[in-house]
């Protein structure tokens, strides 16, 4: 499928500052940039690379005068997944674990695993196998806890959501990531750009680590799983945040677009995989 992404920001300076925006989108074995262009008004430098074992692309951003600074960033894309009958999916135990998947079985910034781990225990111990795990986290997550704009900030973790049982998309993953962690499964925060997310937004996810492949989860169910285009990936979003800001601007305007450019896209959501027994995995 194709799909064309963009975002438009605005901030109002009153002295220098460093952005660091996470806006690109990557390219991965199912994922294709077709064209892409990041422009500002007026023309800063812009200075591109790559962090988190050279998979996040990032673009920092030096200013030095006040007044107004506007982003632009607009892409096609073409998008592919892999849909996983749920009893073929094989998995390793952490004892032969694949390398790759470790680093994120640790408590990181906003996962604390470590001190929901009786609390993740009692709750989905008796389940066997990752990825019914991370489907019972999920679908909890879901059914306890409630989405509220605007109920968290920068400094919102796991434990936040946890105890006061309500958060955003950033917190639904952060919380989906520390219950599996807290139960032997590597899981990962992405950002990504969201079709038919309402209101249009920068969305955040979870992915745990099967048998050598990354399965998504959107414990919010606001955005269908195959209409994903991802951004950024990390142990949670201090890796993948959409902007860092070394300085004091005001974001004065955000607006973020995703459409499909296909005529045939048929929804994959959290009820059709359970119906047909299936899994996703954002290649």
């Amino acid at each position: 499928m194709n799909f064309r992404v963009s975002c438009d920001l605005a901030y109002q300076l009153n002295q220098s500052a460093t952005f660091l925006f996470a806006l690109k989108c990557l390219e991965t074995g199912g994922q294709k940039i077709i064209r892409e262009s990041l422009e500002t008004n007026p023309h800063v430098e812009i200075e591109d690379f790559h962090i988190v074992s050279g998979m996040n692309r990032f673009s920092r951003l030096l200013t030095h005068n006040p007044g107004a600074l506007e982003i632009s960033y607009e892409a096609e894309m073409s998008i592919s997944q892999g849909i996983m009958n749920v009893e073929e999916i094989r998995f390793n135990r952490t004892s032969n674990l694949n390398p790759e998947g470790i680093p994120f079985l640790f408590p990181s910034r906003y996962c604390q695993s470590d001190i929901l781990r009786q609390e993740a225990n009692e709750m989905f111990g008796h389940i066997d196998g990752p990825h019914a795990i991370a489907s019972a986290v999920s679908d909890w997550i879901y059914e306890n806890i409630s989405y509220v704009s605007g109920s968290s900030g920068e400094t919102s973790s796991a434990l936040d959501a946890m105890h006061e049982r309500q958060g955003v998309c950033r917190d639904f993953a952060h919380l989906g990531i520390t219950l599996c962690r807290a139960l032997s499964v590597p899981a990962r925060y992405v950002t990504v750009y969201a079709y038919q997310l309402d209101p249009p937004d920068f969305h955040a996810c979870f992915e745990v680590f099967i048998g050598g492949w990354w399965y998504i989860f959107d414990a919010t169910r606001l955005a269908p799983l195959n209409g994903l285009i991802r951004i950024a990936t990390g142990r949670d979003a201090a890796d993948a945040a959409v902007c860092t800001i070394f300085g004091d601007p005001q974001l004065t305007k955000s607006q973020v677009r995703c459409e499909v450019l296909d005529s045939n896209f048929v929804p994959v959501t959290r009820d059709s995989l359970v119906e047909a027994n299936q899994a996703i995995i954002l290649l």
